[in-house]
């Protein structure tokens, strides 16, 4: 299975936010660390806000920053809301779908898939802190 790239950016977002020492943080400075669009991250932002992941704040000195604890946000749960479609196959209009034992395989495989996810938590993807701070942490610019 192949996450979409707004999976893969709402977790980076998360990510961040867990590594931070600073609670509160900017689309500017996640888009800089990572080296990703500022546009594509204002769509991911606002759907973490939707899904209470993140409390945003506007204006001077806003931002956003985690709404829970990152131990209490599973991976799991992030890819459930930021994936719009689970399916492994699309047997929906397959002429061999009523007698086919694939269906019931795949979607025991996405439950496995899932599962193992649920058991980590945004905290354990953010667990070596230092090294992630030093990795994002903002560059110089060149002169």
């Amino acid at each position: 299975m192949r996450l979409t790239l707004h999976t893969d950016y709402s977790l980076r977002v998360l990510i961040h936010l867990a590594a931070s020492d600073n609670p509160r943080t900017s689309i500017s400075e996640i888009a800089e660390a990572f080296g990703i669009s500022r546009n594509h991250l204002m769509k991911v932002v606002h759907e973490l806000g939707r899904g209470g992941f993140i409390t945003t704040t506007r204006g001077r000195g806003g931002g956003f920053s985690l709404a829970r604890p990152p131990e209490e946000i599973s991976v799991g749960e992030v890819v459930r809301f930021s994936e719009r479609d689970l399916t492994l196959a699309d047997c929906a209009n397959c002429v061999i779908r009523s007698a086919c034992g694939l269906v019931s395989v795949l979607c025991v495989a996405m439950d496995a898939f899932l599962a193992v996810l649920d058991r980590h938590s945004i905290a354990d993807a953010a667990a070596d802190k230092q090294r992630l701070r030093r990795i994002l942490a903002p560059r110089p610019a060149l002169a």
